[in-house]
């Protein structure tokens, strides 16, 4: 019989959509994770949205030359003077001067009390609104291609989409509505069916822990949710049928950046005096990254290109100073930790070498920091393969899938009697037509 599904949330949670965090458990083991964090500092040029905050019309002399309330006609520039006037005698620049002199004082206006306005103020007024009109055509025409890309994405996987729904609402082997800690979380516990309906399959228990986002909280709460997520299900999972001996985390994506942020704390904590724990890290049999981003200060470029500014990076990131706190790799790095570092258990890494969300260089750079620092780890990279191909293509193909049978060969490599049932294990029935799952991946904007 199939384990089930226990999506463990706050009764008050509501919608959330870039996060996941899910476990799984067997009565010989358990594996969860949380899903889908990440700035830089500095002001640049392509950022609209930094740009907006902090420029001035007269931060420099390019700035000051543009004058928006002049029409084209009447404003005196040497573009824009006719090729005739530019070569005229003395009488020509008399009237340009005229000219400029009439435009200047059309620029000082009288207000509604008869006072004037200073001439600075409506030019950086007049400039701010032009930049504010450029800003959100530029935002506009980025968001409704993203929107676009991401409604065909989802319509293209919507038979997918239907029967996962269909199993996390109406399955008896789903146990909805867990409640842990005193706060409403925010994410969808739903998207993290489609995996624990696979693992379930192998008689694995999963339990999806959702955590609060942003803007409601920052990336230090988000770390501490998570936190709290382990912690139940280290000391409950007895209760649904689960060996607390044998729990494995996993994460996907920003939920994978976040269970290792967790992860690293908590060795940090284990090794401070006077420090008090619900969990241990040495309670965690192995931890399953994938497709995951653990070092900010290498991300924060790549990041902005892709549509995630700095500046709302930073906000979610809690400013430039904590960028290095919140980068696993970099922590790991840090040589007064080492000891603690030396507590984490076996690290896999999972990713694609055609993630465009997040490069693979990522994992496997993790992979190597953790194993100079004299921790099992190891990187295993799918050719090919997609941000979004692991967790929802290639589920949704049926048939063999590669990171599933790697993901159950470690969970089951102690247990003889599972890995025969997973040899014997008949093929996943396909959910979307391979057409369809062409098609959304040509057009993923993850």
């Amino acid at each position: 019989m199939p384990s089930p599904l226990l999506p463990i949330t706050n009764p008050s949670s509501h919608h959330h959509a870039s996060s996941l965090s899910s476990l799984a458990s067997s009565p010989a083991s358990a594996v969860f994770g949380s899903k889908n964090g990440g700035g830089g500092g500095g002001r640049r040029d392509d950022d609209p949205i930094a740009n907006l905050l902090i420029s001035s019309p007269f931060d420099d002399e390019k700035a000051a030359s543009v004058r928006p309330l002049l029409s084209r006609t009447s404003s005196y520039a040497s573009a824009g003077v006719a090729p005739a006037a530019a070569a005229a005698p003395s009488s020509g620049l008399y009237q340009q001067r005229r000219r400029r002199s009439a435009s200047e004082n059309s620029l000082s206006s009288m207000s509604d009390n008869g006072r004037h306005q200073p001439l600075g103020r409506e030019v950086a007024d007049a400039t701010s609104t032009r930049f504010g009109w450029r800003l959100l055509k530029y935002l506009g025409l980025q968001m409704d291609y993203k929107i676009s890309c991401s409604w065909c994405y989802s319509l293209l996987l919507m038979p997918g989409f239907v029967q996962v729904g269909y199993y996390y609402f109406f399955s008896s082997q789903v146990r909805r509505g867990i409640v842990y800690g005193d706060l409403p979380r925010n994410s969808y516990k739903a998207w993290g069916s489609l995996l624990g309906q696979q693992l379930s399959e192998r008689d694995i228990i999963v339990a999806c822990i959702d955590y609060r986002n942003f803007p409601q909280v920052t990336i230090g709460d988000m770390v501490k949710d998570a936190s709290q997520g382990i912690s139940f299900v280290c000391n409950h999972i007895a209760e649904y049928g689960g060996d607390p001996n044998r729990v494995y985390l996993m994460g996907q994506s920003a939920g994978a950046h976040i269970a290792a942020c967790a992860l690293l704390e908590q060795a940090i904590k284990e090794c401070g005096e006077g420090e008090s724990t619900s969990w241990s890290v040495s309670q965690i049999k192995a931890y399953f990254g994938l497709s995951g981003g653990y070092n900010l200060l290498e991300l924060v470029d790549y990041f902005h290109s892709r549509g995630l500014y700095r500046s709302l990076f930073l906000g979610i990131m809690e400013g430039e100073q904590s960028l290095q706190r919140y980068s696993p790799d970099l922590v790991a790095r840090d040589p007064n930790i080492r000891t603690a570092v030396s507590r984490l258990p076996p690290v896999i890494l999972f990713h694609g070498t055609a993630d465009y969300s997040i490069p693979s260089d990522a994992s496997k750079n993790f992979a190597e920091t953790l194993g100079r620092a004299g921790v099992n780890a190891e990187a295993i990279l799918y050719k090919g393969k997609t941000h979004t191909d692991l967790f929802l293509q290639d589920p949704m193909r049926g048939g063999k899938d590669d990171m599933l049978e790697d993901l159950v060969g470690y969970i089951h490599a102690a247990d003889p009697e599972a890995r025969a049932k997973d040899a014997a294990a008949p093929p996943r029935r396909r959910m979307v037509p391979e057409y369809m799952l062409k098609l959304a991946r040509a057009v993923s904007p993850f």
